[in-house]
Order: structure tokens, then sequence, then C-alpha cells
């Protein structure tokens, strides 16, 4: 089993557990012009489980709806939906001109679900996250509705990505007031190229309970290892082609491009495995989507938590990574709250009160009602 996958951690306030490494099959498909054949999806979907993984992030939307298909297929085909936690997507339209067809109001989602159950074979979905504010529907709508669909066993839990932090706050606030099922997690970009969330988001995340599911954690590719700093310039496969974005690419991210590469040289890993390292320690963060269209480049990714990044090494992502503080940040940082506090140590809790119960592997009871067998690490039918 993959040290990044022997461990599974709860998702926000829930009792669901899951993978800190979730799969991503955006890929599965190659509608969009790019990912992978049927064969390839499943080797990647094999693999993952083969690891111990049981956490698999799709969307309606994805390469046209042969991303759900397949996993669907792949799915019924070697009987592992109790295992499997599954999270799909709603909100983007299924057909231009009806104004009903996307977007987060209770019509389409209902709509939306109906899709996803039948393309996913399934009649549940563990983790039902609405893809992107919509900037319209009453978040009150949107909640009674994922409640309903939870209290009548379409759902089990429910989550929000690409929102703003004050309308997934909203939304949690009025989960609690009115004893309806809360949300579970942000799905939300994050990488060591995009910190912003940690501004907001992450600090409501914590505060109120909902887990992080990180998208994009190599940035598109840019933290990879196939893009490196040379020259003051960033050169690459998307540089090659003279496009207009490389020189603000190349501003922004050389200072990082080095000191992910003298990390990843320190430690002899590739940077793909340095970045997604970082990432998955992060405090606040539950699990980080990882995608692939090889195999191999999944395994290497799923390896990625097989090490410690040394404290010195961190601080040297840290400072080369860090964004830029923006108000009111600014009025947060620790010399403007020593005047708040009379420049005197005051701390929330005293130090290990807050340390969260684990439980570890190793022996456990040998009982008449549990099968002594471990479970298969490969999948049925292999």
């Amino acid at each position: 089993m993959s040290p990044a996958l022997d461990e599974y951690v709860l998702l926000g306030r829930t009792g669901l557990r899951v993978s800190r490494l979730a799969l991503g099959a955006m890929t599965f498909g190659t509608e969009w012009g790019f990912g992978c054949d049927q064969a390839t999806a499943q080797r990647l979907f094999d693999t993952y489980l083969a690891a111990g993984g049981n956490f698999i992030d799709t969307a309606d939307v994805y390469t046209a709806g042969t991303s759900e298909r397949w996993l669907g297929q792949f799915i019924r085909e070697r009987a592992c939906r109790d295992r499997i936690v599954l999270a799909t997507k709603f909100g983007f339209t299924a057909e231009l001109g009806n104004p009903n067809a996307g977007g987060n109001q209770r019509k389409n989602i209902l709509r939306a679900l109906e899709g996803s159950l039948q393309r996913l074979d399934t009649d549940y979905i563990d983790l039902y996250i609405l893809h992107v504010w919509d900037r319209l529907t009453p978040p009150e709508e949107v909640l009674r509705t994922l409640d309903d669909l939870i209290r009548a066993g379409r759902i089990r839990h429910y989550a929000l990505s690409d929102v703003p932090a004050w309308y997934a706050t909203r939304m949690q606030t009025l989960a609690e007031a009115r004893g309806l099922e809360p949300v579970a997690a942000l799905q939300l970009e994050y990488s060591l190229a995009q910190r912003s969330i940690e501004r907001e988001h992450l600090p409501a995340a914590q505060a109120l309970g909902m887990g992080v599911m990180a998208w994009s954690p190599l940035a598109s590719g840019l933290l990879s290892g196939k893009y490196r700093a040379a020259g003051g310039a960033v050169s690459g496969r998307l540089t090659a082609g003279g496009l207009d974005a490389t020189a603000a690419l190349s501003a922004r991210h050389h200072d990082l491009l080095v000191a992910l590469g003298e990390v990843a040289e320190a430690l002899d890993r590739p940077m793909a495995q340095v970045a997604l390292n970082w990432l998955a320690n992060r405090p606040g963060v539950t699990s980080v989507i990882v995608g692939a269209t090889r195999p191999e480049q999944l395994e290497a990714n799923l390896a990625c938590l097989g090490f410690t990044l040394p404290e010195g090494l961190t601080a040297r992502l840290e400072a080369a990574s860090r964004p830029a503080s923006e108000f009111p940040q600014t009025l947060f940082s620790d010399p403007m709250q020593r005047l708040l506090t009379g420049n005197t140590t005051v701390s929330r809790r005293p130090s290990g009160h807050d340390a969260s119960p684990r439980v570890e592997r190793g022996e456990h009871l040998a009982l008449p009602f549990i099968a002594a067998q471990a479970a298969p690490r490969r999948p049925a039918g292999e």
C-alpha cells in the first residue's frame, strides 16, 4: 500500500473517512482534447484502488459525461461501490438557451443529480458538490435542497467548490442555526503557485469545521517538473509556442521554480512529489486531488507522502511562494497583533489542548464476527 494512502482522515466534521489523496477523474475521456482512453483510465482507477485509495472526484460536465460513465462501469465491474467515497459536482449548464439547465437552483440540482446517478450507475452520491457559485440562487434554497436530498438518501454529504469565503460561511452558519446538514468541505484551487485561499477560505474552513479538498495542486503542470527556471525565465512545453501569458508566468513563478528545484534536488525527489507533499501537509487541507493520464505518472504522485519535508526546506518553499499581504490581512500580522496583547504571550488554549484524537494502525482484537483475512489490495477481477 502506498505510504500516501495507508491513512484516512475525516472530512470536515463528518464521520466520512477519506484518503489524503483523491483521484481526479477529469482526464477520463478525450472529448476536451486531452485526457486518456478507457483502457488507460481503467488502469489509473485500478492503480489508485490497489494503493489503498478510496476517494474519487468527478463532475457531470467532465468530458461530456464520459468520466462519470466510465467510473460507473469500473465500480460496477469491480463490485467496490461500498469501498468508494464517490464525489461528483453539479452546476454547469447542460443545454445552452435553457436558463434552468444550469446553476444552483433546486430545479437544476434535481435534474443534474438524476443524470449523474444514471451515468455513475449508482443510487446515491457520497459527496455532492456545488461546482461554482452562480451569483444568483439564494443560499437558503441551495442548503434546503441539499439537506432534503440527504434526508431522502440520494446523497450522503455535500460540499462547495469555488465559492466566495463569505458564501461558504453563510451556508455553514445557516446550517448550524437551522439544524440542517453542515457543509462537509470546500473544494478550492491551492498549490505552491496559488495560495490566495489562505487569506479567507482556509481560516473560515478551519473555524467552521469544513474540510478542504485542493484542486490543481501542481498548478496545471507548472510544478510538475516539466518547467525549469533558466536565465530569469521559465522554459517548458507551454512556453515553446510563444503564448502571451509566458512573460507574466516567468516573472511571477521564476523564484518559486528555482526554490522547488533546489528542494527537490536536496531530497532526491521529483519536483511534483515535493509540491504535493508540501500541500498535503498544509493546515486545514483534508485531501489533495491528483489526476494523471499515465499509470506511472499516478504511481509517482501517490508516493508523495513517503517522506518528510525538513523544516529548513519547508521554509525555503514558504519564502518563495508566500503571497503578498493585502488589506485587511496586513492588520493581522504578528507585529500589529502584539499591540493588541500588550506585547505579552497569549494563546487561545494551553499547548496540546487542541490535539486531535487519532487511531493508529496496529494489532487489533480477534473477534469471531470479523474476517481474519486482510482486504485485497487489488480490485477483484485483476
